[in-house]
């Protein structure tokens, strides 16, 4: 059995929302094959309406801090995958880390980005929130399973 767990970083662009949502699902999800962390390529603060939406399913991510990915890349961490959340054009712009094995984008809508009062933006939160979390879901059953424990 390999007791190594496959490291993944994700990806955006402020490390706020998107990118934090989906460190705290593959860690809550599947964290015995997988140690992530996220960075974003301009940190900013971390949404309340995000932190909001999570605790409301359990997890806190009240405590976590927004990470430079260029800061990651020069700390020399080494990643067996790095997944982009964000939009294309944004994803290009992620370094490439040394020993990377995959690179993935997986677009998702920004919850900084939504309208409207903070009820609707709640509301297209958790819709963001459930669609991250299903997509981990997915990716961890094909990853589990195609790779030999």
């Amino acid at each position: 059995m390999n007791m190594t767990k496959k490291r993944v970083i994700f990806v955006c662009i402020h490390n706020s929302a998107r990118s934090q949502m989906a460190e705290a699902f593959i860690n809550d999800i599947c964290g015995g094959e997988f140690e992530a962390e996220s960075a974003g390529l301009e940190p900013g603060t971390l949404n309340s309406i995000v932190v909001q939406a999570m605790q409301e399913i359990g997890i806190d991510i009240s405590g976590n801090k927004t990470k430079s990915v260029f800061d990651m890349f020069k700390s020399g961490k080494l990643f067996n995958y790095a997944i982009t959340v964000c939009d294309e054009t944004s994803a290009e712009r992620c370094p490439i880390f040394p020993s990377i094995t995959k690179r993935l984008h997986w677009s998702f809508p920004d919850p900084s980005a939504l309208p409207g009062t903070h009820d609707e933006k709640l509301a297209g939160t958790r819709q963001i929130r459930d669609t991250i979390k299903a997509k981990i879901r997915e990716w961890c059953a094909e990853v589990c399973e195609a790779e030999p424990a």
